[in-house]
């Protein structure tokens, strides 16, 4: 079975023989999934009412654990994304009523961000539904692939989340 990294690397080694291309067969087929992921991500969120960011806030509040709570801070660092933002996020998903602002006990100027009970059933929805999509792209594999993929997969992506700082 021939895919599009098959024919881009049939063409880069017509026009550059002189270039190992061999690193395009891993690479070029992880970042169109990447794509191709984002696309199923973003449809099963939307089928509950949840653009990728506030499945990703929800979701880090979410596997806190009970009381389903994170500081600004600790939400940064399990999203990936700048304070700036996150402050907006939150602002957005206050708003929609899916988290509330508490003030934080331990630091008089620090806030807690919680899940409201609608927040973590949206949060549980959408998990739910997400893993139902993923199940169904992932069924062309059988366990054994998927554990050994997520073994192979493992050992590129430990190294860029293990950087300190």
């Amino acid at each position: 079975m021939e895919d599009e990294v098959d024919r881009l690397v049939a063409a880069w080694r017509r026009e550059r023989p002189d270039l190992d291309v061999e690193p395009l067969e891993v690479l070029s087929r992880v970042s169109r999934l990447a794509r191709h992921l984002d696309r199923a991500r973003r449809t099963a969120f939307a089928e509950h009412g949840l653009e990728p960011w506030e499945f990703d806030v929800l979701t880090a509040l979410r596997r806190a654990g009970s009381p389903y709570q994170l500081s600004p801070g600790q939400l940064l660092t399990q999203t990936l994304v700048t304070s700036g933002t996150m402050t907006n996020r939150i602002d957005r998903l206050t708003g929609k009523g899916l988290v509330k602002r508490l003030p934080d006990p331990d630091d008089r100027r620090g806030v807690l961000v919680r899940l409201t009970d609608d927040g973590r059933d949206r949060a549980d929805q959408a998990l739910a539904g997400l893993l139902a999509h993923e199940r169904a792209l992932l069924a062309e594999l059988s366990a054994g692939q998927q554990g050994e993929l997520a073994g192979l997969l493992r050992q590129l992506v430990a190294p860029f989340d293990n950087v300190p700082g």
